[in-house]
């Protein structure tokens, strides 16, 4: 049996396999375990080996944390000389798990040392764990070792899809990467598939060529997290292990003083809670899904924040998020009455917004697909460096929702920006409420 453990937010999936005798395979397993061990303690399961695919650039890897806790054999491609105990796969080679065997398969791409791992039951491919190869409808992005190498791993990414297509139809597909993830992947509720399905139906095994398979492979590349480009070399030198974490309860006072040390304040309630009162100077990263990619694309690294949260929300969620990318400097979290001053950010109906300046911080795709005429465009990603750009005039700032809109109007009123509004809604609603149609780009 092949479980998938889906993380909503990085748009992964983790698979637990189990053996038939109480041990499991996790195979790309991130380091935040909770869900992954809550389905091997339901089912009886301790992980016994634990398979990564590649050198992951979008979380830290699990499989050090596996091995220390619950001593299992690390299986990881020889090509990318981890610097920890593990089994050193070339291609070919294979690991009895006792009753099914696992088959590495050289396929790179997606990175330069990428491995996937055909499951055997005897002669027989039970399925095929491709990691960031061959996904549902696409393959994953091969621009994350830097732009020198985006188009030579491209071609790699070719070759190793046509090796993956040659398995028989009837192989299950298990990627890592799907939909929501910066690694790949197109939209779409579904995250395995067939390699019989995949062959009839994804546009890049349907290309014709290997040069227009690099061009649909390359073209359209959107934007991803800065941490994307050091959690590779993080995955290659092993994780820190991590024991029980916590939010350090902090006063008031103890906030005061590590903000003026530098630290930053990061308020995880609803946007709707931010916009009433919140903290002056704390950037808004509503606590869901998402937070972690947001929480790593706008704090440097090793920046000291402090978390405020609604007693209702998950303390072991903000960590877990946290640390799967490996943001370990929360000072700890605001756990008594704030007694300084609040500020507060408008929150606009749809049919408020009239003839002031509107400031739209979706991704590049998302804007291109439909905007309010007239929007400034800037990613929310981008918005810390360009901050200097939006004029100090009224601006409503929207996205699909809020929930990045609120972000985006925190840091302008981090940076001094005082007359910022959000739009209470996104693109479509405008539409409806002004009978007004989106633009589009060409």
């Amino acid at each position: 049996m092949v479980i998938a453990v889906v993380d909503e937010g990085l748009g992964n999936s983790a698979y637990l396999v189990d053996l038939g005798d109480g041990r499991a395979l996790a195979v790309d397993a991130s380091r935040d375990l909770r869900a992954l061990r809550s389905e091997a303690e339901r089912r009886g399961l301790r992980v016994a080996f634990a398979a990564d695919t590649h050198l992951h650039a979008d979380f830290l890897s699990g499989a050090p944390q596996l091995a220390a806790s619950d001593g299992a054999r690390v299986l990881a491609s020889a090509a990318g000389e981890r610097a920890f105990e593990h089994v050193a796969l070339h291609d070919g080679d294979e690991v009895d798990l006792g009753g099914l065997t696992l088959r590495a398969l050289a396929t790179p791409g997606h990175t330069g040392e990428h491995l996937s791992f055909l499951l055997l039951a005897g002669p027989r491919a039970l399925g095929v764990f491709t990691g960031g190869s061959l996904v549902v409808g696409a393959a994953a992005r091969t621009d994350l070792a830097g732009p020198e190498r985006t188009e030579s791993l491209a071609r790699a990414q070719y070759r190793s899809l046509r090796r993956l297509a040659a398995l028989s139809d009837e192989v299950e597909v298990w990627p890592t990467h799907g939909a929501g993830s910066f690694c790949s992947a197109p939209p779409g509720a579904e995250r395995t598939s067939t390699i019989g399905r995949e062959k009839a139906t994804n546009p890049l095994l349907l290309a014709g060529d290997e040069d227009t398979f690099v061009r649909r492979l390359t073209s359209g590349l959107g934007s991803f997290p800065p941490y994307f480009l050091r959690l590779a070399e993080a995955n290659r030198l092993g994780p820190a292990l991590i024991g029980r974490p916590r939010l350090r309860r902090l006063s008031a006072a103890r906030v005061r003083a590590l903000l003026a040390e530098g630290a930053v304040l990061v308020d995880v309630r609803p946007a709707r809670a931010f916009a009433a009162a919140h903290i002056p100077g704390a950037i808004s990263i509503p606590l869901r899904p998402q937070f972690a990619s947001w929480l790593g694309w706008l704090l440097e690294p090793g920046t000291p924040y402090i978390i405020v949260r609604n007693p209702d929300q998950d303390a072991a969620e903000i960590l877990g998020q946290a640390l799967k990318i490996g943001y370990e400097a929360g000072a700890g979290e605001l756990t008594e009455p704030w007694d300084g001053p609040t500020s507060s950010i408008p929150m606009l109906g749809p049919d408020r917004v009239g003839a002031v300046s509107v400031l739209d911080v979706r991704q590049d795709s998302e804007y291109a697909a439909g905007h309010v005429p007239g929007a400034v465009h800037v990613e929310l990603g981008d918005l810390p460096a360009r901050v200097a750009e939006i004029p100090a005039e009224p601006v409503v700032v929207m996205c699909a929702h809020g929930e990045r809109a609120m972000t985006a109007a925190s840091l302008l009123a981090r940076a001094g920006h005082r007359r910022v509004r959000v739009l209470d809604g996104g693109p479509g609603d405008w539409a409806d409420a002004t009978g007004r149609q989106l633009g589009e780009e060409a």
